[in-house]
């Protein structure tokens, strides 16, 4: 066997807003998705992985360098990637992979910022389109016709067809879908036409006892979702509680119809591994850059701290060498993906790079040292849809965040500082995060450890505590 067949190939498919809770392998209650979930029955399923920022470009930007966002220096959606720094791509191919990215870049266009480290790469430009997107292809404008999901499929099949064989690959297959807009292509323009979306246990939070950044997003199934969402008028005479329901089944089903088609295009690339004989020596990973609001709290969109926003798919496959049927309960970040896929290639992860490698975790021998604890931070202070600027830090029972409401000059986030708030929830007792018990005297000890924690966390990934800024 010579050196190259002893390395894996990487296929990392990875999707957009989709949230983990809309996958069947994750025990969805209002969809199956039986290509996603082939994967996670021939591998093993993380259980509980977090994005370090829940918004396309800066989780995108954390997935390739394996560092925060304060870091890599995309905070916000407006922050271009700098593609002179170290990313993970630049080095597989350094140390001799084909590299390729096909579908959703998102992460800024032009000499500083167009994918590096790629043999190859056609992206969509920032969100791209559902129907006959156009591409930007090594460089040059190209269009096709069709469906996205399908074009990427494509897109990315021939490139595998046509890649060098004497050379392992990183691929990376970015979907679009599911993101808003929500359109679907016509296969699926029907599915779930005559049944109801379960709506989710939290549908109708009130969000009492709560810091005031839950009542003041504006991302409420009820009032803020807008006809190029819904498509179509709602009928007349319905009463508010109606109303929302129509809303939430009409955003729901074309959210799930998009997961669906990005459910079989996922199966293509699968058959096409097994009838290339490419199986057993490519590892396949799935995941999306963040989680995802599917009526939970009577919302759609991400940002928030809480549980469905930040928890990320992560699902892979490598047989021989990841366990089939496994499920990972230990904390993996977005950070993580970097340092594993370069522990899995032979190559010496850089002491720069801020998450850790998952291969004693995939290969079913955790170390006893793994982390218990995670550091979150938003930076976009009311920009897009009123979410304030916060940080935070989840453990394996609490989550206490921090909204210190300040824009701090990022340019996609200029209003004005609101007064900070502390929420904590105990993720055991409410696992929903209905009840903010910060300010409970039983919890008054577990507040001082978690911000003693919070502060370590913070030196730790080199970020700087919020210091409220003089009048």
């Amino acid at each position: 066997m010579n050196r190259n067949q002893e390395r894996p190939n990487i296929l990392f498919i990875m999707s957009d807003d989709h949230a983990a809770h809309a996958m069947s392998c994750y025990g969805s209650l209002i969809n199956a998705t039986p290509n996603l979930d082939r994967i996670a029955n021939e591998g093993i399923r993380f259980d509980n992985c977090h994005c370090t920022n829940s918004i396309c470009s800066p989780s995108r930007a954390a997935i390739l360098t394996g560092t925060y966002n304060h870091i890599n220096g995309v905070r916000t959606l407006s922050d271009r990637f700098d593609g002179s720094q170290q990313t993970m791509p630049k080095l597989l191919q350094q140390y001799g992979y084909q590299t390729a990215i096909l579908g959703k870049w998102h992460l800024g266009h032009g000499a500083e910022s167009d994918p590096t480290g790629f043999d190859y790469w056609s992206v969509l430009p920032e969100q791209g389109d559902y129907i006959d997107p156009l591409f930007i292809e090594m460089g040059e404008n190209k269009r096709y016709s069709g469906y996205a999901t399908e074009i990427i499929t494509d897109l990315s099949i021939d490139w595998l067809e046509n890649r060098d064989r004497e050379k392992p690959f990183f691929l990376m297959c970015h979907h679009k879908a599911p993101h808003r807009p929500w359109i679907p292509d016509q296969k699926h323009a029907h599915l779930y036409e005559d049944v109801d979306i379960p709506e989710p246990a939290t549908f109708n939070d009130d969000y009492a006892n709560r810091a005031q950044a839950a009542s003041a997003a504006l991302m409420r199934i009820d009032r803020d979702l807008n006809k190029t969402d819904l498509k179509v008028d709602p009928p007349e005479g319905l009463s508010e509680s109606e109303l929302k329901s129509w809303k939430y089944q009409r955003y729901i089903k074309d959210y799930l119809r998009c997961v669906a088609s990005v459910d079989d295009n996922v199966g293509r690339l699968l058959d096409y591994l097994e009838a290339s004989g490419l199986t057993e020596n490519t590892m396949v990973i799935y995941t999306s850059d963040q989680g995802f609001f599917l009526g939970d709290h009577g919302w759609y969109d991400k940002r928030f701290m809480y549980e469905e926003s930040i928890k990320m798919p992560f699902i892979v496959r490598y047989p021989g060498h990841i366990e089939a049927g496994a499920a990972a309960k230990q904390m993996a970040l977005n950070v993580d993906f970097a340092p594993t896929f370069l522990d899995y290639a032979g190559v010496e992860i850089p002491a720069d790079i801020q998450g850790r490698s998952l291969r004693p975790i995939l290969e079913g021998a955790p170390p006893s040292d793994w982390r218990t604890s995670m550091y979150y931070r938003y930076w976009m202070h009311v920009s897009n849809h009123h979410v304030y600027a916060h940080y935070g830090i989840r453990t394996e029972q609490y989550k206490l965040i921090y909204y210190y409401a300040d824009p701090l000059g990022t340019a996609a986030a200029l209003a004005e500082p609101i007064a900070p708030e502390w929420e904590l929830f105990d993720l055991r007792k409410d696992p929903n995060e209905l009840i903010n018990v910060y300010s409970d005297p039983d919890y008054e000890n577990v507040v001082t450890y978690l911000k003693q924690e919070l502060n370590r966390l913070q030196a730790e990934v080199k970020d700087e505590p919020y210091v409220v800024q003089p009048a």
